[in-house]
C-alpha cells in the first residue's frame, strides 16, 4: 500500500493545471499538451506523481487524481462511467447498467456493462476493483443514446427505450431473459414508455429476433398493446430464434418462430 508524500511548489502548480484541464482522468498526451512538454517527460512526471501518491494509475497511460482526503493512493475509481468513456469510446453504458440508471430494475449489478465499437481482446476486465463487461457493436448501432454529465465528462447511456431493444436483441445484457422481462414490464408501466419509438428502434437495429421476443412477451404480459403486437407479427423474419440463447428450449411457438424453455410453457 502506497503512502502519499510531499510535492514541491512547481509540482503542485503543474498537477493543479492538469486536474483543471482534464475531465476525471489524465492521459500522457493531455499532460504533454497542457504542460507543454514532450510526451516522454509528461509520462515521467505522471509516474513520479503516482509514486508519490498524488495520482493513481488506471491503465497504461491513464491516471486519475487521488482525493485530497485520502491517506493512501490505493483508492477505488470514484466514477466508473468516466473511466469507461476514457478507455472504450466510442461507447455507451447499456444493458443492466442503463436499466439501473433509468430505474427499470431494483437489482444491483456490480459490473458496468459497456457497449463499444472497439474490439478488445478481453471482454471481462477489472480496473482498480471495478468490473467491466464489454460488448462490441457496429458503428451504425450507436443510436438512441442520452448524454449524461458526470462531473466535467459527458458520458453516453442508452435511453430507456433503446435499453429495452438491446435486451430483446440479447437477453444476457439484462442478466438473462427473466430479469430482462422484468425490465420490460417496468418500462411498460413507467413514464418512459414510448411504443412507437420502441418499434422504430427495433427496425433500425435490424435484428429479427427482437420482434420475435418482444411480440411474444407483449402478447403474454401486455396483451393490451395490440397495435405493437400486430407490428411485431408483421415484422417477423424467417428462421427461428430462442427466447434466451443461454437456456435450453423445448417448445416451438410457431406464431412467433420462437423456441422457449419448458418452464415457460408450464407458466402459460
Amino acid at each position: 500500500m502506497g503512502v502519499i508524500s510531499g510535492l514541491g511548489k512547481v509540482g503542485r502548480k503543474r498537477l493543479a493545471a492538469l486536474i483543471r484541464g482534464t475531465k476525471g482522468a489524465i492521459s500522457v498526451s493531455e499532460a504533454a499538451d497542457i504542460l507543454n512538454v514532450p510526451p516522454a517527460d509528461a509520462s515521467k512526471m505522471l509516474a513520479r506523481w503516482t509514486n508519490k501518491g498524488w495520482l493513481s494509475r488506471v491503465r497504461r497511460g491513464l491516471y486519475v487524481p487521488v482525493p485530497l482526503e485520502s491517506r493512501t493512493p490505493d483508492v477505488p475509481i470514484e466514477d466508473p462511467w468516466i473511466i469507461a468513456e476514457r478507455l472504450f469510446a466510442p461507447c455507451y453504458i447499456g444493458g443492466w447498467s442503463a436499466a439501473e440508471y433509468w430505474d427499470l430494475t431494483e437489482q444491483i449489478f456490480r459490473t458496468v456493462l459497456v457497449m463499444t465499437i472497439q474490439k478488445p481482446r478481453k471482454r471481462d476486465i477489472n480496473i482498480k476493483g471495478t468490473s467491466y463487461k464489454l460488448r462490441t457493436i457496429s458503428e451504425r448501432a450507436m443510436f438512441g443514446l442520452k448524454p449524461v454529465w458526470r462531473g466535467q465528462m459527458k458520458v453516453f447511456v442508452s435511453d430507456a427505450t433503446r435499453t429495452i431493444v438491446d435486451l430483446m436483441s440479447d437477453p444476457s445484457l439484462g442478466g438473462g431473459i427473466r430479469p430482462a422481462m422484468d425490465m420490460l414490464r417496468n418500462y411498460l408501466s413507467s413514464d418512459k414508455k414510448d411504443m412507437n419509438l420502441l418499434i422504430d428502434y427495433a427496425v433500425k437495429l435490424n435484428n429479427g429476433a427482437v420482434f420475435k421476443r418482444l411480440g411474444f412477451l407483449l402478447e403474454r404480459y401486455a396483451p393490451e398493446e395490440e397495435d405493437s403486437i400486430k407490428i411485431c407479427k408483421d415484422k417477423l423474419t424467417t428462421g427461428y430464434s430462442k427466447l434466451d440463447p443461454k437456456l435450453g428450449a423445448d417448445k416451438l411457438i410457431t406464431r412467433w418462430r420462437l423456441w422457449i424453455p419448458q418452464s415457460w410453457v408450464e407458466e402459460n
